[in-house]
């Protein structure tokens, strides 16, 4: 008698499970997060002494001949934010809002890899293979090694992986495939998971490099459970809007290479293509002697960005002030005016506080507090900081100004768009371990935050 297929729940944002409904997940706390999929009864399993086992070796005995291998891209943007190159056998996931250039991106790669490395296999389920070769076209990416699939079923894709024998495997997009051996609709947890498990295995025995496209929840997190990201190798977002012309290619998690790297990328009739200087686009449109204004040099990934950060401070027409911040770490900001309150007596009680960094990146990197602070207080004095400085530090809760990282790269990178006087924390010049600096860039350490407000107007 066969058996029946078990009912259990999964929380789509953590992944864990549980035999009855439940409210509120027990493992992240997020409410209304339990979705019901059925599992099908496990196969009968093959007798141990008919199972091949796997032989234990030491470590120094791995053959790494067709591990870790790279394949570049040929952009040195975008070889940098996969960490050197995508990496033979990896599994990348792809996050983006609708619209905002996932196939377009992915259409781009697959060129390149046919055009210098070998076969690419596209299965789309949202598109028609008209659609596809449209686009490709206009991306003039029409090549003999770049073939399409319009197919939903994963075995069938899995059959067309073995009879053309892809070196990169691109699922466009992971919520409309479906593995026909589940009961569940595609797009439920259940069909996103296994069918990930399974392109994971495939791109492990295979060596074939395999690039997901996933959708979006409301919050800006890839549908479906969170246990999604930690099965693949590299998980990648496309930030921006969708009407502006350049985005942000962010990776958020690669087991090859260094996190948190960024890449912007602008948006062409010919797709899209990298800027070598993000900085100059961050700083392209600011006034120098606009009050409420400051630069920061903050790190994404190994390398610096200068950005300009805008603080509004005005007077509050309700009870309650205020606060708002995009880009900025909502809850340093509230730090940082709390501090600012406490310590140089500034009334933030009856004021409104917006803080926002132009050009849309978000950082979280603490270096920016000083910028931040100083924008604040350039606003609600009226008053425009100085030209050509790079403010950089934490502030700690007492006033005082922290240390920050790789700050030699920092320094170098605003010399390169003409700011020559920078203020850092006196932990730099006090202790160098072997930093030195330009000698044509003006160093000012200070320890804390009064002391920093005195140089900065």
């Amino acid at each position: 008698m066969a058996k029946k297929a078990k009912t259990v729940y999964v929380c789509e944002e953590c992944g864990y499970e549980s035999v009855k409904w439940m409210g509120c997940c027990p493992s992240c706390g997020a409410w209304s997060s339990m979705k019901e999929f059925k599992v099908a009864p496990a196969q009968k399993s093959v007798s141990a002494s008919a199972r091949r086992r796997p032989e234990a070796r030491a470590v120094a005995d791995v053959d790494l001949s067709a591990e870790g291998e790279r394949f570049s891209l040929f952009d040195p943007e975008l070889d940098l934010i996969f960490g050197g190159g995508m990496v033979i056998g990896s599994v990348v996931l792809l996050g983006g809002e609708p619209g905002i250039g996932k196939s377009t991106f992915l259409t781009q790669i697959a060129a390149v890899f046919a055009a210098h490395h070998g076969r690419v296999l596209y299965a789309t389920g949202e598109e028609s293979l008209k659609q596809v070769r449209l686009r490709a076209i206009r991306l003039e990416a029409e090549h003999d090694d770049f073939f399409l699939l319009a197919e939903n079923d994963l075995d069938t894709v899995m059959e067309s992986v073995e009879e053309i024998r892809p070196g990169l495997l691109i699922i466009d997009s992971i919520q409309t495939l479906y593995d026909a051996g589940l009961d569940s609709a595609g797009g439920s947890v259940s069909q996103i998971r296994e069918c990930t498990a399974k392109l994971v295995r495939l791109a492990k025995k295979e060596h074939i490099t395999v690039m997901i496209a996933g959708h979006v929840t409301k919050e800006g997190v890839i549908a479906g459970p969170r246990l999604l990201e930690h099965m693949v190798d590299v998980v990648m977002y496309f930030e921006g809007q969708r009407f502006q012309d350049y985005r942000i290619l962010r990776s958020v998690k690669n087991r090859f290479g260094s996190t948190n790297e960024v890449t912007l990328l602008e948006m062409t009739e010919k797709g899209l293509k990298p800027f070598q200087n993000p900085s100059a686009l961050f700083l392209a449109e600011r006034e120098t002697l606009a009050p409420g204004s400051a630069v920061a040099a903050v790190m994404e990934g190994s390398r610096p960005f200068l950005v300009e950060i805008q603080a509004l401070v005005a007077k509050t027409n309700f009870g309650n002030p205020r606060r708002l911040a995009s880009g900025v770490e909502y809850n340093r900001l509230l730090l940082i005016l709390a501090v600012l309150e406490k310590l140089l007596k500034l009334p933030f009680g009856d004021q409104d506080v917006y803080a926002n960094i132009a050009g849309g990146l978000r950082t979280d990197d603490p270096s920016s507090d000083l910028a931040v602070a100083a924008a604040v207080v350039s606003s609600y004095r009226n008053l425009p900081l100085r030209g050509n400085t790079v403010l950089l530090g934490e502030i700690g809760l007492g006033g005082e100004l922290r240390s920050v990282g790789e700050i030699g790269k920092r320094v170098r990178e605003g010399l390169q768009f003409g700011f020559d006087r920078f203020i850092i924390p006196a932990y730099h010049l006090e202790k160098k371990n072997g930093l030195s600096f330009p000698e044509n860039a003006e160093m000012i350490a200070v320890s804390s935050l009064g002391e920093a407000l005195k140089y900065i107007f």
